[in-house]
Formats: C-alpha cells, sequence, structure tokens
C-alpha cells in the first residue's frame, strides 16, 4: 500500500503512520513544517510540505498514492471560524485535490468525530441512521467537512469514521484528567451521570486499517468504539485505580464550567493559543448520553475491539510516566 497520510504529526495520527509503516506500507505525510515533526520524526516515511487550506499546495501530496487517510484537523481554537476552515473547507480542499490529481485513488478514509453526530437523545447508543446534531463548533465543522466530502462520492471512493472520545499514550485530552487524579481531585459533574463510549487509538487504528482493506459501499460511515458502556465518574474511578491512588470528587455545577470556559475563552483571545476549554466543549460535557453503536463496523469491517478501558488506563498510564508527562 502507498499511503498520504494527513494530521501525521498528531495523536492518533502518528499512531497510523506508525502501524502502516509497520505493514510495510509506503507512507508520505503531509506536514505544515519539516522542522516540527513530532512523533514521526525517526520513521521511513516520506514528507511533503501542504496545508489542506490551501488546495494547490495538495497536488504532489495527493499524486500516485492508492489510500489518503485524512486525519488533519483541529479540536481547539481561539476563533469559531478557524474550525470550519480547517476541518470543513480543508477536507473539502483534499477531497478535490484527489478527485483532480489521482484518478485511481482507491480509497479516501475521513477520520471525522462522534461530535458530529452529537449525543444520543434519550437511552440506546447512537447510530449512524440517526440524525446528526451537534452541540459544539468543533463538532458542527466535523459534521459539515462530512457532508462536502459525501457530496463527492460519485467522483472517488471514500469512507467516515467516526470514533468516540479517543485516549492513548500521546493523547492531550484524557491527560488533564490523569494529571487532576496524580494530584488527589476527580472532578465531575454535579447534577447528572453522564455515559460516554470510549476508545483506544491502538483499537481505531485498527478499523481504519480495516476501512482499508474491505470492501465496503461507497460513503459508508462508521463509528468506533470499544462498545462499551461507561460513566464519567467511573472513568475516573478506572483511572485512579490504574494510578493506585484515592482520589476526591470535585463536583462542578454547570454555570462554573461555563464560567470557567469563559475565562478561559478570554485568555485564549489574548494570548493567540487555544484553550482545551471552551463553551463548545462545555455543551459537550453537560450532555448525557455519549455511546454508540458500533454494530456496522464489527458486521462489515469485522472490528472487534481488543483494549478496554482498565487495560488502556494502565498502558496510557505506563506512557505517560516513560515520557514524564506524570
Amino acid at each position: 500500500m502507498k499511503a498520504l497520510v494527513t494530521g501525521a504529526t498528531g495523536f492518533i495520527g502518528s499512531h497510523l503512520v506508525e502501524a502502516l509503516v509497520q505493514r510495510g506500507s509506503q507512507v508520505r505525510c503531509l506536514v505544515r513544517n519539516k522542522r516540527h515533526l513530532g512523533w514521526v520524526k525517526d520513521c521511513p516515511v516520506e514528507f511533503v510540505t501542504g496545508n489542506c487550506q490551501e488546495k494547490d499546495s495538495l497536488k504532489q501530496a495527493v499524486k500516485d498514492v492508492e489510500h489518503v487517510f485524512h486525519l488533519a484537523g483541529v479540536t481547539t481554537a481561539v476563533k469559531e471560524k478557524t474550525y470550519f476552515e480547517v476541518n470543513a473547507l480543508g477536507t473539502e480542499n483534499l477531497v478535490q485535490a484527489c478527485i483532480e490529481n489521482n484518478p485511481r485513488l482507491k480509497k479516501l478514509i475521513y477520520v471525522s468525530s462522534q461530535a458530529a453526530a452529537g449525543p444520543c437523545r434519550g437511552g440506546g447508543k447512537k447510530k449512524e441512521s440517526d440524525p446528526c446534531e451537534p452541540v459544539s463548533p468543533y463538532g458542527k465543522s466535523k459534521l459539515m467537512g462530512e457532508q462536502l466530502a459525501l457530496s463527492h462520492s460519485h467522483e472517488l471512493p471514500l469512507l467516515i469514521m467516526r470514533p468516540c472520545s479517543v485516549y492513548g499514550p500521546r493523547d492531550k485530552s484524557f491527560y488533564a484528567l490523569f494529571k487532576s487524579l496524580s494530584k488527589g481531585v476527580k472532578p465531575c459533574l454535579s447534577d447528572h451521570d453522564q455515559h460516554v463510549s470510549m476508545c483506544h487509538v491502538q483499537d481505531l487504528v485498527r478499523a481504519i486499517l480495516l476501512a482499508a482493506e474491505t470492501q465496503t459501499e461507497n460513503g459508508g460511515i462508521f463509528f468506533l468504539s470499544d462498545g462499551q458502556d461507561y460513566l464519567m465518574e467511573e472513568i475516573g474511578d478506572i483511572f485512579a485505580q490504574a494510578m493506585e491512588i484515592s482520589a476526591l470528587r470535585l463536583r462542578l455545577p454547570k454555570q462554573v464550567l461555563y464560567g470557567m470556559a469563559f475565562f478561559a475563552e478570554c485568555i485564549s483571545r489574548v494570548s493567540g493559543k487555544p484553550s482545551i476549554m471552551s463553551r463548545g466543549k462545555v455543551e459537550e460535557m453537560i450532555r448525557k448520553n455519549w455511546l454508540c453503536d458500533i454494530t456496522k463496523a464489527r458486521t462489515l469491517l469485522g472490528f472487534e475491539p481488543r483494549i478496554f478501558l482498565a487495560q488502556g488506563a494502565k498502558l496510557t498510564l505506563a506512557w505517560y510516566k516513560k515520557e514524564n508527562w506524570l
């Protein structure tokens, strides 16, 4: 396989690059700056400079590859419009570049997010056939990216993957929870139990590779998780058990979260650096049901999760310690 990976220097992208290299694939990585290669700097891959916001810069990157794995995007931003410029229009630019410069492309796989679908109303788990109701600017931008890509499904083969909350080595999102727990504090919402799906990054990478290899209907969408139902408080307990510590539960009302988010956004606007905390993030945090159904991925891709949260927490913690993050 000869593959292009966008977002190769990021959390999920770097794990995908390593997996492709281990399988003997020829890998090309689209990077903005060759001086900042992050986790893939020592990988035996080809680096091509480009930016998904600039379609002309993508011509060389997409030529002659068999598969394109599109993971580039932003999860945090100072300005709301940035989400749409990168996650939506950036996806449109990449798809157009593939159509114009690589007519023999076998498959483009767009790694979107469960946030594009939004939470599940009531009980049960969200399915691919359910209406999409994103609640944050990030989720809305990822959904727009999906829609723009799917509008070209008659011109090139593509699949969309919707992973839930992804964690594992190199992740910075759940690292904040590990960091808080290391100080003896387990934050949680004060007024409801939140059910969430989780996915270890290694399982997600396996699912992406299965999608590349499997013959499926063009334009298919797949939710991905470990198939379990977790309470958010339970996740904190499992992480704490992995760390062999006891943490004090700190209940945070919605009003406090919104206040923290507003303050973080003010600092972001002044510093020009995005914060992991925002009002859009709070909108996601206060929804009760973020469960997704992976029956379709199991049936059509042959995907079966291998790493569940107790084991995944230990693997992630070991990496944080090894890299002196904790």
